[in-house]
């Protein structure tokens, strides 16, 4: 009986190492497979087609030496030239330059290969075809940042979308207006203290800017809440620095279940922001199902209409198809991705804004006459502000062509072989689409493509391109961006504020280094030297 038993135990004892011996195996061919036969298929047949990289390196790819080029781009002098994807992108810039001009050329990110995709007819095509070229799946880090509306896909993109777009209307808009003039002028009220003395005084506005649409959308957003909604700021902001220390590592398999200071500080500011907007948004929701009206700020738009859309939900099936409302959790997501997306797009057009007049001080006198002409020293309406400025449309129009805020997107092929132009683009790849390259084609926007000139927009988008539809600042096709009415409003707000009560110049500290991490901003702040009017 003994020995049958102990019989029986090493048959388990066989089965089980034989089990995890299969696992292991498998685990290993998954492994090899995706880091190495399919990186080196891939690479081949880009190869064969004509396209410049770098060979592919085992689980790295060309991340450590892009970081070591950025890395020496980032603390070389840099000249005052709108064409900085030298020190952005070092090594697709040299890559492009050994391609003798064709734009022709790919990198890798990890194991994936990102082909450089420059021409706007080619951008604007994969922006359409949005089911066939989707959002690349995010690393662990870049989730945190940029989940929501931003990451969806097909009907939960559509749901989402659909139920987000009231929020944005441009109707709607006007009622966020004195969010915006409180946040403005208690920004400005810390200027006049800074040059009351002399009626100048050097500022680096870029923090100010910061905290300005910081401002601004806290009150827009959650209204009476937005002190709450400050703390989520700094809370993003927090994760933002902590995701740059660490985005080398993030392709690390499985780093991102390594018990580090880093993932243990980014877990628990997760949690507080989930907690701050749980409590915003709560509060809100139980106030409208007892009858409370909602308000007029962001977030009691998109409450409104997920509640009507959860009510239709109830009570009936259009076309046979179910009606959706946001959950609770995807609630919170659209909140927290409306800070990462909203704040910073508008606060790096206004900081290039201010660094352009400020070298170019013929326009800011004309930004400034028509300023005075439409508002004189009155609060900016929404009428003006929406109808009336043509120039400074004009101006802030050339500031998103040279120094659109995301420089470049990227979709990736997941399905199925398929044509981009001449290129033949297999499943796994990755197209960065080069906004920057697009809005400097001297074949569309002229021998003065890298120069500021907003004349080039004095009779509109369509002419200014040639009828080519080359101009991307907010992405193109059924995914552009939601948010593009409210950053340009709160832009011609803020620069009609500032213009009324300043004119400016930039200092001579001032150190030209534009940089990247998602949005395009002034690694060195941008200094400028205030003058009371």
């Amino acid at each position: 009986m003994i020995t049958l038993e102990s019989g029986s135990i090493s048959l388990i004892n066989i089965t089980i190492s034989f089990l995890l011996c299969v696992i292991v195996l498998k685990c290993l061919s998954q492994l090899v497979n995706g880091f190495w036969i399919i990186p080196k298929r891939l690479e081949k047949c880009l190869n064969q087609q004509g396209l410049i990289g770098n060979s592919y390196k085992f689980l790295v790819g060309d991340l450590k030496e892009n970081s070591r080029l950025r890395d020496q781009a980032f603390n070389k002098p840099f000249p005052f030239t709108h064409y900085y994807f030298p020190r952005t992108q070092p090594l697709l810039h040299n890559l492009l330059e050994s391609s003798g001009g064709d734009r022709r050329c790919y990198t890798w990110m990890g194991p994936v290969p990102t082909v450089l995709i420059t021409e706007h007819e080619l951008i604007r095509d994969v922006f359409t075809r949005m089911n066939l070229f989707k959002k690349p799946k995010l690393n662990y880090l870049l989730e945190i940042l940029l989940s929501g509306l931003v990451q969806y896909e097909g009907e939960k993109w559509a749901k989402h979308r659909k139920l987000i777009n009231p929020a944005f209307h441009t109707q709607k808009l006007k009622f966020m207006l004195p969010a915006f003039q409180t946040s403005i002028s208690e920004e400005l009220e810390k200027w006049e203290g800074l040059v009351t003395k002399t009626g100048s005084a050097e500022i680096d506005v870029w923090p100010s800017l910061l905290s300005i649409t910081a401002d601004a959308i806290s009150r827009a957003a959650f209204g009476s809440s937005f002190q709450d909604g400050r703390k989520i700021f700094d809370l993003i902001t927090e994760q933002k620095d902590i995701v740059m220390r660490n985005m080398k590592f993030s392709f690390i398999p499985g780093w991102k279940y390594f018990p580090t200071k880093a993932k243990k500080r980014l877990d628990e500011t997760h949690k507080e922001i989930q907690d701050l907007l749980n409590g915003i948004i709560g509060k809100r929701k139980k106030a409208m199902e007892v009858g409370e009206a909602a308000k007029d700020d962001v977030l009691g738009i998109l409450l409104e209409s997920n509640f009507r859309e959860a009510k239709l939900m109830e009570t009936q099936n259009v076309g046979g198809k179910k009606q959706y409302a946001l959950s609770f959790l995807e609630m919170v997501e659209e909140c927290k991705l409306f800070y990462n997306a909203g704040q910073e797009t508008t606060a790096v057009l206004l900081v290039w804004t201010m660094i352009l007049l400020g070298k170019h001080q013929d326009w800011q006198a004309q930004a400034r006459e028509e300023v005075l002409a439409t508002f004189g020293h009155n609060q900016p309406d929404f009428d003006g502000l929406n109808n009336r400025l043509k120039i400074v449309t004009m101006i802030l129009y050339e500031v998103l062509r040279l120094y659109p805020p995301i420089g470049a997107t990227s979709r990736r092929l997941y399905d199925r072989e398929t044509k981009v132009g001449d290129l033949t683009v297999p499943p796994g790849v990755v197209l960065s689409l080069s906004i920057i390259h697009a809005h400097l084609d001297p074949k569309v926007w002229g021998d003065d493509a890298k120069e500021f000139n907003p004349e080039r927009f004095s009779q509109g988008i369509n002419k200014a391109t040639k009828g080519t539809n080359a101009y991307l600042p907010f992405g193109w096709g059924p995914r552009i961006c939601i948010g593009q009415n409210f950053a340009l409003i709160e832009a011609k707000m803020v620069m009609a504020i500032i213009l009324q009560r300043y004119s400016f110049e930039l200092s001579p500290s001032y150190i030209h280094a534009p940089t990247s991490f998602i949005a395009v901003s002034p690694q060195h702040g941008a200094h400028i030297i205030l003058h009371r009017l």
